[in-house]
């Protein structure tokens, strides 16, 4: 059978992930130390699993809710109101979802049809622009740029937007940048959007990993911004909960409405057992946030000491586990880098090209690693440096 025939034309155009393909790649060969992929490296909380674990043996193995647990999403208005002062009808305004990717591409399907506009700030994580073009939108891609420290300007925005802009993309503390949008950077954006029909997703999670004394903004907590905003966010970097596949989404009721529709008749509901595990980490998991993120700040400042070293400067991160080096000065692409540095020296971290060709001459590498990999990884990547 010919199946370029069967398969949709736009499934077929859609690229694979390239943090995936390089991360293939190196699972493949031996003895290689990798700082590629962006998944905490610390075990689930014990007393989070051991809710999962007990809601089994309870028997709470049965099917919830479509929008989840109503228990589960009080906890998560009570959290995120606590933690992000906004809040959220636990009825309305608040699904579960199969992980924040879900939420993700619930709210592009939601929200997008075809000839829509999106914009899409990058370097940014690899699933908004498939999402829209499998949604049937148009990705307007904005290039941050490492002078701004990779955020997005109220001019940039301003530029991009036309009659058919329908959803702007936020994802901020970004992957794989480590940028964040602190208060005011977001309001100069919400400036820019009051007046227009221009719904917002905000991909927040890795908002609980921030450092430095001040606080996460959520844009929903911008004034007039709510009506416009879905959050995205989740149990995976927070909670160090990847293998668990639970996200929420946050919004208005009738996107989040809408956005049901869709995860009913697609995923019907999210993993009881995990929703179980949820609800305590909601309520008692605040203590384990911190100490992971202390360790995370304590690996983000060794990480760009290394870098600056060795001639890859980056500007410190101020969110998630990652930096973003600049490997432009040893006049290779960031994926001849990250390849000649994988094949001779067995490090794998990700070329910024992965991210979007704003990308380029850049690469990511993740800090989710105990610090002694770190600095093993480190000490191979500077023999590779001399090298070049």
């Amino acid at each position: 059978m010919d199946y370029t025939k069967i398969l949709t034309e736009k499934v077929q155009n859609v690229k694979p992930s390239g943090i995936r393909r390089f991360f293939d790649l190196a699972n493949q060969m031996d003895d290689v130390i990798s700082l590629g992929i962006g998944e905490p490296d610390f075990p689930t909380p014990a007393h989070i699993g051991n809710a999962g674990i007990a809601s089994i043996q309870q028997g709470k193995t049965f099917y919830s809710p479509n929008r989840g647990f109503l228990e589960l999403r009080e906890e998560v208005s009570h959290y995120f109101n606590r933690r992000f002062g906004v809040s959220y009808d636990p009825q309305k305004e608040v699904l579960m979802t199969a992980g924040g990717s879900e939420a993700i591409d619930a709210c592009i399907r939601a929200v997008v049809g075809p000839g829509d506009e999106v914009i899409i700030p990058q370097p940014c994580f690899v699933c908004y622009e498939p999402l829209t073009r499998l949604a049937e939108g148009v990705p307007v891609i904005v290039e941050t740029k490492a002078e701004d420290g990779f955020r997005l300007t109220a001019e940039a925005l301003r530029s991009a937007i036309t009659l058919k802009t329908k959803l702007l993309i936020l994802s901020y503390p970004n992957n794989p940048t480590g940028a964040v949008m602190r208060r005011g950077d977001l309001e100069a954006l919400a400036e820019v959007l009051r007046g227009t029909d221009i719904m917002v997703l905000s991909d927040e999670i890795y908002a609980e990993l921030t450092y430095g004394g001040e606080r996460p903004v959520s844009f929903a907590a911008i004034d007039g911004m709510r009506e416009r905003t879905v959050i995205a966010s989740g149990f995976s970097k927070a909670f160090s909960m990847t293998g668990w596949r639970l996200g929420y989404a946050l919004g208005p009721a009738d996107v989040i409405g809408a956005m049901t529709k869709i995860h009913q008749f697609g995923i019907m509901c999210a993993s009881s057992i995990t929703q179980c595990a949820a609800i305590e980490a909601m309520k008692n998991g605040d203590g384990d946030i911190a100490s992971m993120r202390q360790e995370y700040d304590r690996r983000r400042k060794y990480i760009v000491k290394r870098c600056d070293e060795l001639g890859m400067p980056c500007f410190a991160p101020d969110g998630a586990f990652y930096v973003f080096p600049d490997i432009r000065s040893f006049g290779l692409s960031s994926e001849d880098f990250c390849s000649q540095l994988l094949h001779e020296f067995r490090v794998a971290i990700i070329p910024g090209s992965a991210f979007g060709a704003g990308g380029e001459g850049f690469a990511r590498v993740s800090y989710s690693y105990s610090l002694d990999h770190i600095e093993k990884a480190f000490d191979r990547i500077a023999k590779f440096v001399s090298s070049l």
